[in-house]
């Protein structure tokens, strides 16, 4: 079965609108001003900020004001707890697997927190594995992890693609394999000149569907 490699922060979830939620709950628990929203935001950097760093970024900022705790709570949590699986997202995963796609996450980070986000969104029930770095010990774009979730699955690197929202991790990762690939843009320019995707999709329902269609 040919196999379809999907990132998960951005691209299958909107983790940036889930931790927005969370900040704002955060600073609202914590009586802070509203404004600090943006510079919690600008911090995290779409979660690329390593978490001890954000940790001791606002630590510093809040001092006693707010318990470590409650820091750590919602670096580990606040995302996690509050990440949805759009219904065309569901829909498109659902045609692909009914296609005989063998589907497979492909993400960065902490173990723990991106499989409670798999989990809670129900994507456990709709893909057939997943590959984190700091399980695998390997990041996007190295190779190593994008062999890691092919293994994984006991699938092939022959013939697959890849979907994801950075164009350094999953572009260029799947680039340097020779995989073909979907960019989710969110309606952002491609800007990059010494490597392009397959194809740009604004969403990742469009891109899964971009795949299907796809001559293979």
């Amino acid at each position: 079965m040919p196999l379809l490699m999907l990132d998960l922060d951005n691209t299958l979830v909107d983790r940036d609108a889930a931790f927005r939620l969370a900040v704002q709950a955060f600073l609202a628990d914590h009586d802070l001003t509203d404004s600090d929203l943006t510079w919690v935001m600008t911090l995290d950097a779409g979660g690329y900020t390593a978490r001890q760093d954000v940790a001791a970024a606002m630590t510093d900022r809040y001092g006693t004001l707010v318990p470590g705790t409650a820091i750590r709570a919602l670096l580990d949590n606040g995302a996690a707890d509050r990440v949805v699986l759009t219904e065309s997202s569901r829909e498109a995963l659902g045609t692909a697997l009914a296609d005989g796609w063998t589907c497979v996450i492909v993400t960065n980070g902490r173990t723990r927190q991106q499989e409670a986000k798999i989990r809670n969104t129900g994507l456990d029930q709709l893909v057939h594995g997943w590959a984190v770095s700091e399980e695998v010990g390997y990041k996007k774009p190295g190779p190593e992890i994008f062999r890691a979730a092919a293994a994984g699955v006991e699938g092939s690197l022959v013939g697959a693609w890849m979907i994801g929202d950075s164009p350094h991790a999953d572009i260029a990762g799947a680039n340097a394999l020779g995989l073909r690939s979907v960019w989710v843009s969110g309606g952002r320019p491609w800007t990059q000149d010494s490597y392009r995707p397959t194809h740009v999709a604004e969403d990742v329902a469009s891109a899964i569907n971009c795949v299907i269609n796809a001559p293979r």
